[in-house]
């Protein structure tokens, strides 16, 4: 008998995104990509391009890229 690792929890993703310059720029891309469904946390530094996302389960890059793009800016990938 085999037993399963429950490896259900937070999953924390790290992307980049290009064009942000200021506090303003951190707020529209947060804003755009917290309303993805089972995203509880963004935190997006303008300084590194970096987004920090946490969500219930791993995301869809392309929901991702959908709200990058809806606040004007663009992904790049992950980091």
């Amino acid at each position: 008998m085999t037993a399963q690792t429950d490896t259900t929890g937070p999953v924390t993703t790290v992307f980049k995104v290009s064009g942000m310059s200021c506090g303003h720029c951190e707020g529209a891309v947060s804003g755009e990509i917290s309303q993805i469904s089972g995203v509880s946390s963004v935190t997006a530094v303008a300084k590194t391009g970096e987004v920090t996302v946490v969500s219930a389960a791993p995301l869809d890059d392309e929901a991702v890229r959908t709200a990058v793009d809806e606040a004007g800016f663009e992904l790049a990938g992950r980091a």
